[in-house]
């Protein structure tokens, strides 16, 4: 699979005694390897306090030692999510010149409408990204002609699971109630992206270099192609797409907020021989003009010392945008979070 860097130890082997079979559990066994959490009491009543409280546990150990899990009973309809999925591949098996009708929008934080990456990027994917319907920024197809509906009513849903689980975070954290809602209440910056990798040629297989995001939370939802991999202990770990699972992974912004207590997850996408793969991300974001910093409960009020130096959110996507339009001729001189990291040599 590959060595990455930043290996820990394996908290995960802990819940080993957790039987697949205890429909009160939480947690369940998956792809041996990434920890899948059950939401589904944070949608109904029943032993609620106590499962939440068990939930709440789970996913702060997985966002302090990796930052990534998956989840079920998340709240996102299945069928909307195969709807939305079969209508994204539709939509880029269009010739060329009809998807090139969606544009870019350049008054946007990111281009948003369909573009494909530049031969020079060792990126190889083309793609479509919308921000809220609200914002007016959308370029979208009407062709399929559901398309629209179906990436806007996703959306509304992704943005509600990006509420809870922020929800979930906050009590993990042991912040005050409602604490990073009220920090991050601007979800005009939130984007989504429907995604196209063409087959692996070869000689290079590589969809996405790895990486970590630079937002808070994503949501991740790939097709039956699979591809996504996640840096865990050293290694890469292959995330098997299964029906009715969302990937969660954290950024960099949450990692800077906590002081390094939550984890930005490392990860990439392999493209796979002789297929497409399509996939969903939604970046549950903050707002450009947002000042992001340690926070002072994880900092200065415990008598820590700030691991990084403060950003307004829109210069460091500029930063990560910059590494997509003119990539570095090596791929250590990428900017990453370590461009605002303190040191303390």
């Amino acid at each position: 699979m590959g060595f990455c860097p930043e290996a820990t130890t394996d908290w995960f082997q802990i819940y080993n005694g957790e039987s697949k079979k205890q429909k009160s559990s939480p947690i369940v066994m998956a792809n041996l390897a990434i920890p899948t959490i059950d939401l589904s009491p944070f949608f109904n009543n029943e032993d609620a306090e106590n499962s939440k409280k068990r939930v709440k546990e789970i996913i702060r150990q997985a966002c302090s030692e990796y930052g990534f899990f998956q989840v079920v009973n998340h709240g996102v309809p299945l069928d909307l999510l195969s709807r939305a999925m079969e209508l994204s591949k539709a939509f880029f098996r269009f010739s060329d010149e009809e998807k090139l009708e969606c544009n870019p929008n350049a008054g946007a934080p990111l281009p948003a409408g369909y573009s494909k990456q530049p031969e020079i990027s060792p990126d190889k994917n083309e793609h479509i990204l919308m921000f809220p319907p609200e914002t007016g920024f959308n370029i979208l197809p009407g062709n399929p002609p559901d398309f629209r509906e179906a990436m806007e009513e996703l959306f509304s849903y992704f943005t509600k699971a990006g509420q809870l689980v922020e929800s979930i975070m906050n009590d993990s954290l042991g912040l005050p109630e409602n604490f990073l809602k009220e920090y991050n209440n601007d979800r005009s910056w939130d984007f989504m992206v429907a995604m196209h990798y063409f087959p692996a040629t070869e000689s290079e297989n590589n969809g996405i270099t790895p990486h970590e995001d630079g937002n808070t939370v994503t949501f991740v939802v790939q097709d039956e192609a699979g591809g996504l991999e996640v840096c865990k202990n050293g290694e890469w770990i292959p995330v098997i797409p299964e029906l009715g699972k969302i990937v969660v992974n954290l950024g960099d912004s949450i990692q800077v907020m906590t002081n390094k207590k939550f984890k930005s997850a490392t990860h990439r996408v392999v493209r796979p021989k002789g297929r497409s793969r399509h996939s969903f991300a939604f970046f549950y974001n903050i707002q450009g003009d947002k000042w992001v910093e340690p926070l002072p409960q994880f900092a200065k009020e415990i008598g820590e010392t700030a691991k990084y130096r403060g950003f307004f959110y829109k210069d460091y996507q500029a930063l990560r945008m910059r590494n997509k339009t003119r990539p570095p001729a090596r791929p250590e001189d990428a900017i990453n979070i370590t461009h605002y990291e303190i040191s303390t040599s």
